[in-house]
């Protein structure tokens, strides 16, 4: 399952198949014999030969290409074995900073260089001045064919990116500076164990928001975070609070063994635990030691510090928070990890919402307006001058896909108002922008526009990411007769297109027999 074989049908260019490898979280195993745990890291050294008009790539510190199309690649930094990937295809690459360049097809090249010419050092400068040094030495990115089913995958020297980051605005530059953030909170201290991934995940969103907040500003920031808030909703709403998966140290017990309290995921596959809560309670949890420590360039010292005493180390959330108790000894006297209500153990071993949500007002000048003006689009009479009065062309994205989110809580609107929406903002309904296109086709499939049906299977035939993908085939399948019948032709039409992982878990949304 890790080695993904694409036909050219599968690639952007559509000439030439491709390979690419996916190691997170335990299938670099049936790619070459390893100790396949983040607990044990290694450097390592390969040698791959391809055939002619193709360029092997990997997660290395150095590669040179020899005759016979052959390729050295040798990575002299201790890495854990899910961060060892290989693509290889008609790629090319461009220069894009002194130490980044990055790599696509042929034709996607110059608008990945476009999108990403000189962005890349400056978040790295802001990484290393919170973080501490950059150890990788070159930082590249990879853009992969539509069917990389993630955002990003954070293999060292070399992110593995979804082609949909390439919106032609530079507006979703954030998923890289999270890419980025793993380059100290992952890759350089790394969970010990994929039961405490909150380790990996929440400190790199701490990490990301930090640098985003340097770059962009706290408002843009909590505006970006209070999106990230509504997804964990979302998630909790739909599993239930209680869940064993929205906790931060969850149990993942062999088959047939159960956990002390037994709450156990027994025999479950850790790929199949993915889902908000360690990015996004995690991230609460990291806010939250923050907050305890109530001054920012401490705790900024402290992050420097933690990385320093940890890299290329696998750590358990005791050491995490252990070495936290040391460093603050003023705060290991107050007793801090048992206050009521907000006991570390609770914080890790207790499921539901976070017991602390850090302040996110300053986000309130840009999520304001968003809501009155979803307020005014779901009013039974529109009163268009008010709306006409609202200029929405200087809004960044994640002030449109917040707007968004609120509408689709407000649907299905009064009959007549997402068609009139959709007239008067061409930048939403006609956007390129895969954030935005996913929620405009959820609020599509909620009013039941079936004007616009075409839009959904546009989207799913030009990318294939878990994250824009599933919640599209749940919401037609819990629509109308209509929206069903355009899951099932979508999907016969873009299976074949799919990652298997993805494939198979649409095919359990549509009920359909999965293959092992």
């Amino acid at each position: 399952p890790q080695v993904c074989w694409l036909a050219p049908e599968q690639t952007a260019g559509k000439q030439k198949p491709y390979m690419y490898t996916q190691g997170q979280a335990v299938l670099n195993r049936s790619f070459f014999p390893c100790f396949d745990t983040p607990s044990v890291k290694s450097t390592y050294s390969a040698t791959v030969k391809v055939p002619e008009g193709f360029t092997a790539v990997m997660s290395a510190t150095s590669w040179e290409k020899q005759k016979d199309n052959t390729f050295v690649f040798k990575m002299s930094q201790p890495i854990p074995s899910y961060l060892i990937a290989l693509a290889v295809g008609d790629i090319v690459s461009a220069e894009v900073g002194p130490r980044s360049r990055v790599w696509a097809e042929p034709c996607l090249i110059e608008a990945a260089k476009k999108e990403y010419d000189g962005v890349i050092e400056q978040f790295l400068e802001v990484g290393e001045k919170h973080f501490g040094p950059y150890v990788w030495g070159r930082y590249d990115l990879l853009f992969m064919p539509p069917s990389f089913p993630f955002g990003g995958m954070e293999n060292p020297c070399l992110t593995f990116l979804t082609p949909c980051l390439l919106a032609g605005d530079r507006s979703l530059v954030d998923v890289i500076i999270h890419e980025i953030s793993h380059s100290w909170f992952g890759n350089l201290v790394t969970n010990a164990s994929w039961g405490e991934f909150w380790l990996n995940e929440g400190f790199t969103m701490y990490a990301q928001r930090r640098i985003s907040t340097e770059v962009y500003g706290s408002a843009y920031t909590c505006l970006e975070a209070a999106t990230g808030r509504a997804l964990l909703r979302q998630h909790m709403d739909s599993t239930g609070e209680e869940h064993p998966l929205n906790r931060l140290r969850v149990v993942i017990e062999p088959e047939g063994e159960v956990a002390p309290d037994g709450f156990s995921l027994a025999g479950v596959n850790p790929d199949d635990t993915y889902n908000e809560t360690p990015y996004e309670k995690g991230y609460c949890f990291v806010s939250y030691l923050a907050h305890l420590v109530g001054d920012q360039s401490r705790f900024d010292a402290f992050l420097q510090a933690y990385v320093n005493h940890f890299k290329f180390q696998s750590i358990t959330a005791d050491d995490t928070l252990g070495f936290f108790l040391e460093y603050f000894p003023e705060l290991k006297e107050k007793g801090v990890d048992s206050i009521p209500g907000l006991e570390f153990d609770r914080w890790l071993n207790t499921p539901g919402w976070p017991p602390f949500l850090p302040d996110l007002s300053p986000g309130q000048q840009l999520m304001k307006p968003a809501e009155e003006l979803a307020e005014l689009w779901a009013a039974d009479g529109l009163n268009v001058e008010a709306i006409e009065a609202v200029d929405i062309v200087a809004w960044r994205t994640y002030q449109l896909v917040y707007f968004l989110d609120q509408l689709l809580q407000k649907s299905p609107l009064p009959a007549g108002n997402v068609e009139r929406l959709s007239k008067m903002y061409p930048k939403i309904s006609k956007s390129q922008n895969a954030e935005l296109r996913l929620r405009w086709c959820q609020i599509v499939l909620k009013n039941n526009l079936e004007a616009e049906y075409s839009k959904v299977k546009d989207f799913l035939h030009s990318q294939g990411k878990q994250k824009y993908t599933l919640p599209l085939y749940r919401a037609m399948w819990g629509g109308s007769e209509a929206a069903q019948a355009l899951a099932m032709e979508t999907f016969s039409a873009t299976a074949s297109q799919l990652h298997v992982n993805v494939r198979n878990y649409v095919k359990k949304i549509l009920g359909l027999e999965v293959t092992e």
